[in-house]
């Protein structure tokens, strides 16, 4: 069990570090002002940009099934 904990905080903190590293998709200040957004627009993720959104998937898959097994294991009180 502890080795379940220690994995998780793990891949909590891999998570947030790579997520602050993505660069932001469109800016706060058109959201709010009515602005034409580039939000939605088909933009190819290249190079770095690619790794790091799959990274980020991994890990956010990686961190549900993580949590579901800590959940299971409380659950059943071992």
């Amino acid at each position: 069990m502890v080795f379940l904990d220690y994995m998780l905080l793990v891949v909590s903190i891999l998570l947030i570090g790579i997520i602050v590293l993505q660069s932001s998709k469109d800016d706060v200040s058109k959201a709010f002002s009515g602005e034409k957004s580039d939000l939605f627009a088909n933009k190819k993720e290249r190079g770095l940009e690619k790794h790091i959104s799959r990274f980020t998937a991994v890990l956010s898959v990686l961190f549900f099934v993580l949590s579901l097994i800590a959940a299971f294991f409380i659950e059943r009180g071992f």
